[in-house]
């Protein structure tokens, strides 16, 4: 059962730091190896892309060296306007290699970019005599090379390449057991991107990535409140500043968490036009700036729904001998994609 798998470390490049965690397996479940993450300047990674791939690398491999991390092998993951997620493609029940060549003949009328440009994945989910329920997946090539040219500059090898919103999935699947057919809803607000996953019994129902997250909060209170980047961070990461009371700095949050729920909104309702009968039943927050004050009560009163803190270790032992589980725990949020890309290293093979 725990027979010998490749090792590898999952790295997420975010758009403030990249994250990377490495996952071992025994009978206990899943333990910690290692974890770490290197911040990344402004507009390094801007909506995904890396802008600056000479910072990323040398952010990737400071980050390895100082934690000690010898495995080179990674997954890594994408996510944006360049990655492209149909849930529900209908086909007719075909045999895998009629599939192959069916879907590749036909994806172009589900995708808007040219099909040369793109690199396609696909996966059954659903079967009958009559027809197949295909997820099908698609990436601009250059995005992944995009990603992949940096990993190999840092000296690392990429062996797996997701999408968030899936590595996302992975993580929570691994830690929380739900009851079967209730769909949930996992928001990952990280800082220039939230993904969002509404998926049921271990199915994607329906994926969206928005262009706003936690770089909102500290831009706004840079301009509202006339401060420096390095003091909105602080305000925003919970702590105080001369001249600057609660009332204000709520008041500031509180507008920025009103767009990101507006984008929430127009997503689960766009997903409940298209899904008729589906009822969203709990909601799972992950990434930096679902810490931001007053976020999580916004949501709960917005969608009457349960809303809690999604934890990524929440069924990872983490040997206190090794690492201080306080720093783990307070970078739980921010590191639930890497922790999604370290379970790759378990797929069946």
């Amino acid at each position: 059962m725990f027979g010998k798998k490749k090792n590898l470390v999952g790295l997420d490049i975010g758009s403030s730091s990249v994250k990377a965690v490495e996952l071992k397996q025994s009978k206990a479940g899943y333990e910690l190896v290692s974890f770490g993450m290197e911040p990344l300047a402004q507009d390094i990674v801007v909506d995904g892309s890396i802008i600056d791939s000479n910072a990323v690398a040398t952010a990737i491999a400071n980050m390895f060296d100082a934690q000690k991390i010898k495995t080179k092998s990674v997954a890594t993951s994408l996510s944006g306007h360049s990655v492209i997620v149909k849930p529900h493609v209908n086909m007719p029940s075909m045999t895998d290699e009629e599939l192959y060549d069916r879907i590749h003949a036909e994806a172009g009328q589900y995708i808007p970019f040219d099909i040369a440009e793109v690199n396609l994945s696909y996966q059954v989910v659903d079967a009958n005599e009559a027809q197949l329920d295909v997820l099908l997946v698609a990436v601009k090539k250059d995005k992944i090379l995009n990603h992949t040219n940096v990993l190999a500059q840092a000296g690392k090898t990429p062996t797996v390449v997701d999408i968030d919103a899936f590595a996302i999935q992975n993580a929570f699947e691994a830690n929380y057991d739900l009851d079967p057919g209730q769909t949930v809803a996992l928001l990952n607000v990280g800082a220039s991107l939230m993904n969002i996953n509404i998926l049921r019994d271990g199915v994607p129902l329906f994926t969206r990535d928005v262009s706003v997250g936690g770089n909102q909060y500290t831009d706004a209170l840079q301009k509202e409140l006339d401060l420096s980047y390095e003091d909105a961070e602080k305000l925003k990461q919970g702590e105080s500043l001369p001249g600057v009371n609660e009332e204000q700095k709520a008041s500031v949050l509180r507008s920025v968490s009103d767009i990101l729920i507006l984008e929430i909104q127009k997503t689960f309702d766009f997903f409940r036009a298209t899904a008729s009968g589906e009822n969203i039943q709990r909601i799972y927050v992950a990434g930096g700036a679902c810490k931001v004050q007053g976020l999580m009560d916004l949501l709960r009163e917005e969608f009457s729904v349960p809303v809690e803190e999604m934890d990524p270790f929440r069924k990872v032992v983490i040997n206190p001998g090794q690492h201080n589980e306080y720093m783990v725990r307070q970078l739980a949020p921010r590191l639930a994609i890497a922790v999604g890309l370290a379970l790759r290293s378990f797929d069946t093979p």
